[in-house]
């Protein structure tokens, strides 16, 4: 048994990189026909260029793996099927479960290297290439937004009028402490600006006003230096920046959003439940590529194929619009995101149900 199980182990493996490769490099060869405009105009070299794409190509090939899996399974076990292997393993007293056996294996292989992959390794390649698309590709960004409201801390609430993220310059700016929902503190000034060189504040105009009681203090002055939770990155361009967060990092981002209580922060949630949710999506996918391609058709393995590819359309649809989902309404992020695997696996297991043993 050992020798079959490395047989499929090998062809499903083997299926899968060749599958990944396919895929791979018909997304890139589209992705650089639009933006080959862009590589023109900025005159970049073959080896920036190159440089982008060693980035890229990891986020897409990691992006498509659960339906990629899903493309090998059935591709290989239609094969095999074809061919009558899977009808002599079932007749020579190898049960279905213990079919599995290869696939589950490959699969988990398959499951664990995309965990560690798009938890840790990818996002810190993607930092290069957003970077390279922010600078090359989309347009500049401009922070936009008036009327900020941050929650520096627990009981600190800053107010901005509006920011420039070119200049690193705000105006009106307000921080207020308040305690047991009365004002203790209310520090305000004209302007704030960003010291690149001593990564502090300066503010100008300012005033202090102190509140103890009926007590009030007041002092105020011209120019002076000082230190918030809050740096120039909070107002530049957030766009991707979950893709760019490895695990530990986006954990400290959430804590840091919710802090401040940040409407944004289910955004950076669902991206942390989905790389947990992609690894067992490969798993689940395997199981159903299986079930699917395990019969032998007249019209050989082509109909198999395409049901698999259909099934694959399937998934990416139920998985787009459950995020969609996830992010503008108020279910729970981890039931949102985990809606495609649940479904699946029931449909996984009716399919089951129904294989010829």
């Amino acid at each position: 048994m050992k020798i079959l199980d490395l047989y499929i182990l090998k062809k499903f493996l083997s299926a899968f990189f060749f599958v990944v490769l396919i895929l791979v490099a018909i997304i890139c060869v589209i992705d650089f026909t639009e933006k080959n405009d862009d590589f023109i105009k900025h005159n970049l070299d073959a080896s920036q260029i190159m440089g982008y794409y060693i980035t890229f190509i990891p986020f897409i090939a990691n992006l498509i793996t659960p339906i990629t899996v899903f493309i090998a399974t059935v591709f290989v076990t239609a094969k095999l099927a074809g061919h009558t292997e899977i009808v002599a393993m079932l007749s020579s007293g190898i049960s279905f479960p213990r079919l599995m056996v290869p696939y589950m294996m490959g699969a988990i292989i398959i499951a664990i290297t995309s965990f560690v992959l798009t938890g840790w390794i990818i996002p810190n390649s993607n930092k290069t290439r957003i970077q390279f698309e922010m600078d090359y590709v989309n347009k500049p960004f401009y922070f936009s937004e008036r009327d900020i409201h941050i929650q520096e801390g627990p009981n600190t609430y800053l107010y901005m009028q509006d920011y420039n993220n070119m200049a690193n310059v705000g105006s009106r700016f307000t921080l207020e402490t308040i305690e047991n929902k009365q004002l203790k503190e209310k520090f305000s000034a004209r302007k704030i600006e960003w010291n690149e060189e001593e990564k502090k504040w300066m503010v100008e105009k300012w005033t202090l006003r102190t509140i103890d009681g009926f007590n009030e203090t007041i002092t105020s002055g011209e120019k002076m230096d000082t230190v918030l939770n809050i740096n120039p990155s909070d107002f530049g361009n957030t766009k991707y920046l979950e893709q760019a967060l490895t695990l530990n990092e986006l954990n400290d981002y959430i804590e840091r959003l919710q802090s401040r209580g940040s409407s944004n922060v289910k955004l950076y949630q669902i991206e942390k439940y989905a790389r947990y949710m992609s690894p067992f999506a490969a798993i689940i996918l395997t199981f159903i590529g299986l079930t699917v391609s395990s019969r032998k058709t007249r019209g050989g393995a082509g109909f198999q194929i395409a049901l698999g590819f259909f099934i694959a359309f399937i998934f990416i649809v139920f998985y787009i619009l459950s995020k969609n989902v996830a992010q503008s309404s108020n279910i729970n992020p981890i039931l949102g995101i985990w809606i495609p695997n649940i479904f699946f696996s029931l449909v996984g297991f009716i399919m089951y149900k129904t294989v010829p043993r």
